[in-house]
């Protein structure tokens, strides 16, 4: 069997996170290698670099051309009436949801770029 490097690449950019996390649990089991040191000398080599962060702000800078679907995305990630999220979609750049972790923000950008809005976590 060969090793083409190509598909396992297109392989990973389709994966989920949740995926990738799965792979490299099962990667330093198989090997006895931990991906954790490199990521730390890494962050050491960072010198007065923030550590990771671990809540981020969901931020919508264009609803697209579907307002009513982002309108309904917004009602259903934030639980707000339908004056309150239009007012948010109606008023971009806005802060969809503060202090989320890393996996939620994930989520929601996917169901609100879903819609055709542009997002961006901070």
């Amino acid at each position: 069997m060969a090793f083409d490097k190509d598909t396992i690449i297109a392989s990973l950019k389709e994966a989920s996170i949740t995926d990738l996390s799965d792979l490299v649990k099962a990667i330093e089991d198989e090997f006895g290698v931990s991906a954790a040191a490199p990521v730390a000398a890494a962050g050491a080599a960072g010198g007065d670099a923030a550590g990771a962060k671990d809540s981020f702000d969901v931020e919508m800078t264009e609803s697209g051309d579907a307002k009513v679907k982002a309108i309904k995305a917004v009602r259903e990630i934030t639980g707000l009436g339908l004056k309150d999220a239009k007012g948010l979609v109606d008023n971009v750049p806005s802060v969809i949801k503060e202090g989320v972790s890393e996996d939620e923000a994930n989520d929601i950008k996917e169901s609100l770029e879903a819609v055709g809005a542009v997002v961006t976590l901070k």
